[in-house]
């Protein structure tokens, strides 16, 4: 039993979802970051996704690219990721993160060492958009034997295959992309993608949130009607955006946070989940 683990028992007792944002770690510098985290957890937030900036974002639509260079730019790195986490845990933190980026960041790093490194900074949980579970277990092996939870991918287009294959590695929740292509791009079809969660949930034990696509506190309260957790990314990373590192940009985010928290409430808890 970790963080995440004991958030998802905590809300399904209250008949709530997550809301899952993500936040671009170091854009536009890790203060800014920081200011934002502790904004989302004073506006109802569950659990976060910190994202780690990587020059080839191949998942990120354009609103998270620009993110990750203006983190870049500032010089933002992993291990700068690390220790900004463990201070917060320091300072009492508690919401569940999960580190989500790419491989190759994590490759030069060393699997071992940075599942080690995480596991002790107080991260939760790692997911790593272009590792499949296939090939998973250079990283998946040490981070499960120091607690560390790996969050896979499906999405619309996952075969049996890939599905098997998922189910049998993934610890934590399960990361259900509501659409094909990248992030930020295109609207959820809550039709569609509630057919599957709901198809999927007939055999997966663990949680499952979906993202990509997710707006506004309407689209929220849809998913959350349905899935266990809602992982909002483009919007929140926009309205950072849109107020340039100015002071006011962690209360905007704040706002946004608790407005969708505020809407998933109101809708009737998703059923058929053990």
């Amino acid at each position: 039993m970790g963080r995440i683990t004991d958030c998802f028992a905590a809300l399904r007792q209250r008949g709530e979802a997550a809301l899952v944002p993500y936040i671009m770690a170091g854009d536009p510098d890790l203060d800014a970051t920081r200011a934002v985290i502790h904004a989302a957890v004073a506006a109802g937030a569950d659990l976060l996704e910190l994202g780690v900036p990587f020059s080839d974002p191949t998942a990120d639509g354009p609103v998270i690219q620009r993110a990750g260079a203006r983190a870049l730019r500032r010089g933002t790195s992993l291990r700068q990721i690390l220790e900004m986490v463990a201070d917060l845990r320091h300072g009492g933190l508690e919401m569940p993160i999960v580190l989500f980026g790419y491989y190759n960041p994590i490759f030069h790093y060393g699997p071992a060492q940075l599942a080690e490194d995480a596991a002790q900074a107080g991260i939760d949980g790692l997911l790593v958009v272009d590792l499949p579970p296939e090939e998973a277990d250079e990283l998946h092996i040490p981070a499960r034997a120091v607690g560390l939870d790996i969050i896979f991918l499906l999405a619309p287009t996952s075969d049996e295959r890939r599905v098997r294959a998922v189910l049998r590695k993934a610890s934590g929740f399960v990361y259900f992309v509501s659409m094909t292509g990248i992030t930020g791009t295109q609207a959820i079809k809550t039709g569609e993608v509630r057919r599957l969660v709901e198809t999927l949930r007939v055999r997966c034990r663990l949680p499952i949130g979906v993202g990509f696509g997710i707006t506004t506190p309407m689209e929220a309260a849809e998913v959350a009607s349905y899935a266990d957790a809602a992982v909002v990314g483009s919007a929140i990373v926009r309205l950072i955006e849109k107020n340039d590192g100015r002071p006011n940009a962690a209360e905007d985010v704040g706002a946004f946070i608790r407005s969708l928290k505020e809407a998933m409430r109101s809708a009737p808890p998703a059923a058929g989940h053990p």
